[in-house]
């Protein structure tokens, strides 16, 4: 009871392909044609950089269509625009993409951002003897509503069997609890990157918790219901580019940390630090990603998060799967100049 009453009051406010390429995917040229004129509105957040991949990537050249970026420090404004259809699609966590699906937006899971569970982290700072959850009785840790930092700490409560009046829970947004953990104002800082690589790389914060063998921590490809239909080829090209900037980050890990650094004002330190085991990919809404969506659903409903217990299969959308299961690859090795 304690927990469900605790959590009611922090709800959750809400690259280039050939025509081989297309003719290998099912795609065919009257369908490709259908993209032409298309306009995509995405949007973007930091810790999923999209746009930034694609553009170091030369993934979209040569696209019939056109994309408008729209970026956004968090995952609610993403929503926001999902929900009133100014997105076509969208980044952002699965508990925030589930929090927007069951209240009953026009939205549909398309695809998966699977990522290095150690890029969502509890950090401590550099000085703290805390090296485990059960040393933060009683201690500061900042959270916010929904977002994957309240996930970790209460399944990492959850685990340990510790109830959630254990720690003194902060309400902060990830830029303020930025600045609170080494001034001493908050004692753990649970969050993802880049905050993780900034604190470890210029505050020596450690983790001391991550989502590995906690929670999925899968980020959500989401779309607006109606564009899935109105610009599906558009969609489907663009997922298929996207998979591609992922695996051209991953082979050149440094050159595209340091471009994803001055584009962003980041130290290139940190960016490298991030980027080196970020590990992102795009994959298909397969049986283990609904398994895993519903597993965080029912987590939230447990805790009182979800009123009623919300059924994933609804807002998944298959149809792009053999697309995606095409793979990407890297579009342009002369991008790393």
């Amino acid at each position: 009871m304690m927990l469900l009453r605790w959590i009611r009051r922090a709800r959750f406010a809400v690259p280039a392909l050939s025509l081989s390429a297309f003719t290998a995917l099912g795609v065919m040229h009257a369908g490709v044609a259908s993209a032409q004129g298309v306009t995509l509105r995405v949007g973007d957040q930091n810790y999923y950089n999209v746009r930034a991949s694609m553009e170091a990537s030369g993934a979209l050249e040569g696209a019939n269509y056109q994309v408008e970026w729209k970026h956004f420090q968090s995952a609610a404004p993403v929503a926001e625009g999902l929900n009133a259809g100014a997105l076509d699609l969208g980044f952002l966590g699965d508990s925030g993409f589930l929090f927007l699906a069951a209240k009953g937006a026009p939205v549909k899971l398309i695809a998966v951002s699977r990522q290095n569970p150690d890029t969502i982290a509890l950090l401590v700072p550099k000085d703290s003897p805390v090296k485990s959850i059960q040393d933060l009785k009683g201690k500061k840790v900042a959270y916010w509503p929904g977002a994957w930092s309240q996930q970790l700490t209460l399944r990492a409560l959850e685990k340990a069997g510790l109830p959630t009046d254990y720690v003194q829970f902060v309400k902060l947004m990830p830029i303020d609890a930025a600045v609170a953990l080494p001034n001493g104002a908050i004692d753990a800082f649970p969050v993802w990157e880049p905050y993780i690589s900034q604190q470890v790389v210029h505050n020596g914060a450690r983790p001391i918790i991550t989502a590995r063998n906690l929670m999925p921590g899968l980020s959500s490809v989401a779309a607006y219901a109606p564009s899935v239909s109105a610009k599906r080829e558009a969609i489907a090209d663009f997922l298929v580019r996207l998979q591609k900037a992922r695996a051209w980050v991953e082979s050149h890990k440094d050159v595209y940390a340091d471009q994803w650094a001055k584009k962003a004002g980041l130290d290139r330190d940190v960016a490298r630090h991030w980027i080196g085991q970020a590990g992102m990919t795009i994959d298909a809404v397969d049986k283990q990603a609904v398994a895993d969506y519903q597993g965080t659903s029912d987590f939230l409903t447990q805790t009182g998060a979800l009123p009623n217990r919300f059924d994933v299969s609804k807002i998944v959308d298959t149809s792009f799967t053999q697309v995606l299961e095409a793979k990407g690859q890297p579009t342009r090795q002369s991008a790393s100049r």
